[in-house]
């Protein structure tokens, strides 16, 4: 029996899903987690075998919440069932540990065979997704550009460009102007990046930007 938990912050979803799996032979849903810190709770009571992570919560997030879960125990396997389709997310993902990828619209047949494959050690991706890794590296995309991509994929491309100015240690002033936005907007950015980063001041942003490789060469 393989047992799962299931991550969600949409309770519709959550419910739907938990009630597809429960006819599932040999799929035990053991608990359900409205949040990214709910289910790192729970799956370190439940024990569970594979989580089901959705990418966007409240708080902390599935990639955060799966980096979390395989440090505390490198066994549990964690397959993201999620909206996001971007190369940031996907690498952010399985940089975070994760054993499968799938779009939210995938069929029961789809989710029970990445669970299934997941409980096993193996990785499955689903079709968009694995297209999109390897139309990513086909490209001859560079080291840096990777790196890029996996670091902070809740962010908004004019976010990152923010944070990226932030971390080279330019002031909201100077960053309105080398992006020809008003100061307003800016400090509009800056607030959405602490949020998303869940960090409290400006250093703190920084260093999180700078050992993402940010705040050097142009992003």
């Amino acid at each position: 029996m393989t047992r799962v938990l299931v991550a969600d912050d949409h309770p519709a979803y959550r419910r739907g899903l938990e009630a597809m799996l429960r006819d599932v032979e040999s799929i035990e849903v053991v608990g359900v987690a409205a949040t990214g810190q709910e289910a790192v709770d729970l799956a370190g009571r439940m024990a569970p075998d594979v989580v089901l992570m959705d990418l966007r919560m409240p708080g902390v997030d599935g990639i955060e919440a799966t980096r979390r879960l395989i440090g505390h125990d490198p066994t549990v396997s964690v397959v993201v069932l999620t909206m996001l389709d971007d190369d940031g997310s996907v690498f952010a993902a399985m940089r975070a540990g994760a054993r499968g990828y799938l779009l939210k619209g995938a069929d029961q047949d789809e989710i029970v065979r990445a669970i299934r494959a997941a409980a096993a050690g193996e990785v499955l991706l689903g079709p968009e997704v694995a297209r999109r890794v390897v139309t990513h590296f086909a490209t001859g995309a560079s080291p840096e550009d990777v790196a890029r991509a996996r670091s902070f994929p809740t962010l908004t491309e004019r976010e990152r460009q923010v944070l990226h100015l932030v971390a080279a240690g330019k002031g909201n002033a100077a960053i309105a102007h080398e992006l020809t936005i008003s100061l307003k907007t800016v400090r509009n950015h800056v607030s959405n990046v602490f949020t998303k980063l869940q960090v409290s001041d400006r250093s703190a942003a920084i260093v999180r930007a700078r050992e993402s490789g940010l705040g050097g060469v142009s992003p």
